[in-house]
């Protein structure tokens, strides 16, 4: 008889929680430039055009957000510059590091030629930042599918639900706003964000359907390995059924606007639990997942820092986004947007 004994080393994970919330602010980021181009094309009368100012916040904070996720993520934030000094293009992160410069700064130029007033240069920048933002959804989507060494990651229903969540989040962010920006408070802006929020929300369960049906039929990898940790491991059955639970209350609010629209406190309850789901699935996605060895039985439970690296880099991400946006709805009181002198913030 021969004994072979593995041994597995440890080590620690290569995503830290910077990762989470680097990926849920850029694709928040992406949300909220493909509403800010669909409003600068719509007509004054339409809704999309009412939400823009909400739209243009929003991107003005998470475009700037985001960046710094991701160099806090890079360990040593000082590395960022190797991806230009040795460009490898088979690598998505090397190919993102061009990318993403150009999104930030396509962003910034939308939202400063909306506070100058400049509507055909809106337009025009609006054009490109759509390009931008889907190369973005792209290289953020494929970064992980391309990591074959994990079923759950190594499928293309993974960056298709990056996407569909970034966007529901962004809706859910436009709803949060509605509490300062008056022309959040237009009930026609609120109703049209609900509808986005609900097509969005069907878009996904229809994608959770396919992913299961096929996995059923065709016994996907991705699919057989969820099954495994859900029937192994009870903190994985909680997860799935506290997320399906707060997808179902998400659901049932979109379907019902009566019960929220003419609520402030509702409505930003439902922009705050749309929020918590797109977090909460970049959560399990990338900390959850690195949870699983790839060779050995068991869970390397990750146990969250309360430094830098953990509690405090995600709590201090959070508390940069509401600086930045405490310094932009100052910023538009003290110099109010030339687009509308009368009230900076309000519809388009």
């Amino acid at each position: 008889m021969q004994i072979i004994e593995l041994l597995t080393p440890h080590y620690e994970s290569a995503w830290l929680p910077w990762a989470v919330q680097y990926f849920f602010l850029v694709g928040m980021a992406t949300g909220a430039a493909l509403l800010a181009s669909w409003g600068t094309w719509a007509p004054a009368h339409r809704a999309a055009a009412k939400a823009l100012p909400l739209a243009i916040i929003l991107l003005a904070v998470t475009g700037i957000a985001a960046p710094v996720s991701l160099l806090a993520d890079l360990h040593q934030p000082a590395r960022f510059w190797h991806f230009y000094a040795h460009f490898t293009p088979w690598s998505w992160m090397s190919v993102g590091a061009l990318l993403l410069p150009v999104f930030v700064g396509l962003s910034m130029a939308l939202c400063a030629a909306w506070w100058l007033g400049k509507h055909q240069w809106m337009r025009l920048i609006a054009i490109g930042l759509v390009i931008s933002t889907l190369t973005i959804v792209a290289y953020t989507g494929a970064e992980i599918a391309v990591v074959r060494a994990r079923p759950l990651w190594s499928n293309p229903w993974v960056p298709v639900n990056l996407a569909l969540t970034a966007w529901l989040a962004a809706v859910g962010a436009m709803l949060i706003l509605t509490l300062w920006v008056p022309a959040g408070r237009n009930v026609e802006v609120r109703a049209w964000l609900g509808k986005l929020g609900l097509f969005l929300s069907l878009a996904l369960l229809v994608v959770a359907c396919i992913w299961m049906g096929s996995g059923m039929v065709l016994k996907t990898p991705s699919f057989q390995s969820a099954m495994r940790l859900y029937d192994l491991f009870p903190v994985w059955r909680i997860s799935l059924w506290l997320s399906v639970i707060l997808g179902a209350i998400v659901l049932y609010l979109w379907f019902k606007p009566q019960t929220w629209l003419h609520s402030r406190g509702l409505t930003v309850a439902l922009g705050v639990a749309a929020c918590a789901a797109a977090w909460g699935f970049r959560w399990a996605l990338f900390m959850g997942v690195q949870g699983v060895p790839k060779y050995g039985a068991g869970l390397y439970v990750y146990h969250m820092p309360l430094g830098g690296d953990g509690l405090m880099g995600v709590l201090g991400v959070f508390g940069l986004c509401i600086a930045l946006l405490t310094l932009v709805l100052w910023a538009l009181e003290l110099w109010p947007s030339r687009r509308e002198p009368s009230s900076p913030l309000a519809a388009a």
